[in-house]
């Protein structure tokens, strides 16, 4: 038996997977800094909320948990006054009410920007967003002489019909954006089928916006669940305070005496339908505008 010998030129073809690794590791070394930044900000952005949740069951003098690790707090939050879960009614009612209407009007006022043309449509739309640059406790006491008038002071109704107005510029906005995005052929072809001018944005236009959508909804959302202005203006019963305002009175209880277990058990349960409902959603909240044009 022979035994063959490579060629000097055969031999230096076995280069390349060491070239591969050495790029291996520049590219890993080039990406190092971002991936230390980025874990350096996701701890300085966790750690508040860590450190709130770990000392809302941590044993602590002059709160509802001396002894041990328990849901002391939590229990004292549940039976302060009326009770945690009538404020949490009281904020998921008035958060929905304010997605509800923040979405309808946002649809019809986006859709109507960005497909039809009528006298005077650029300045009502710079008015509708020049909204955004008035402070907003500014408009607090005009609107509460307005519901006032009206009869929907105090009322869990007139607190979502505030915040939705608040949420409108940025909402028409996206929206106007979403519409702008998708080509005008779908909506035409959609009339030529037959189709007449709500038709074609129930069945046509509307898969195509649902991530502009589901932006509009999780940031209305998120404004009206951790708002604290409006209820604490428009207010004044105690069984309809949302839970911030609730939290907040909860803070100061006894002669001046701050309840912080209480208090960070009531950041917890703030953050939680948050934290939960954006991590449900990112996956819509992060995709293109276009994506649901094409699913038929």
């Amino acid at each position: 038996m022979t035994t063959q010998t490579l060629p000097a030129t055969d031999l230096l073809r076995v280069e390349p997977p060491r070239r591969s690794q050495r790029s291996g590791w520049s590219r890993l070394t080039a990406t190092m800094p971002s991936w230390v930044l980025t874990t350096a900000l996701a701890i300085v952005f966790l750690y508040p909320l860590v450190w709130t949740a770990v000392s809302s069951v941590a044993p602590k003098a002059g709160t509802s948990q001396v002894h041990g690790w328990g849901l002391g707090n939590y229990a004292a939050l549940a039976h302060y006054q009326a009770g945690v879960w009538v404020y949490l009614g009281n904020s998921l009612f008035v958060s929905l009410l304010t997605v509800l209407l923040t979405l309808v009007v946002s649809l019809l006022g986006g859709y109507a920007f960005a497909r039809f043309s009528f006298p005077g449509k650029n300045v009502l739309f710079l008015v509708t967003l020049a909204i955004l640059m008035v402070p907003y406790a500014t408009l607090l006491i005009p609107l509460y002489v307005i519901l006032n008038a009206v009869g929907l002071s105090n009322s869990l109704v007139g607190v979502g019909i505030v915040l939705t107005m608040f949420q409108l510029p940025f909402s028409t906005f996206m929206m106007r954006i979403s519409f702008e995005s998708i080509p005008r052929e779908l909506d035409e072809a959609a009339m030529v089928d037959g189709c007449s001018t709500f038709a074609a944005l129930r069945r046509v236009l509307l898969p195509a916006v649902k991530p502009g959508l589901v932006t509009v909804g999780l940031f209305a959302f998120l404004a009206a669940w951790n708002d604290f202005m409006a209820p604490l203006i428009l207010i004044t019963d105690t069984n309809r305070m949302t839970l911030p305002l609730a939290v907040a009175n909860l803070r100061v209880q006894v002669q001046g005496v701050i309840d912080y277990g209480a208090t960070e058990a009531g950041v917890v349960v703030l953050a939680l339908p948050c934290i939960l409902l954006f991590l449900l959603l990112q996956r819509h909240y992060v995709r293109g505008f276009m994506s649901g044009a094409f699913k038929g």
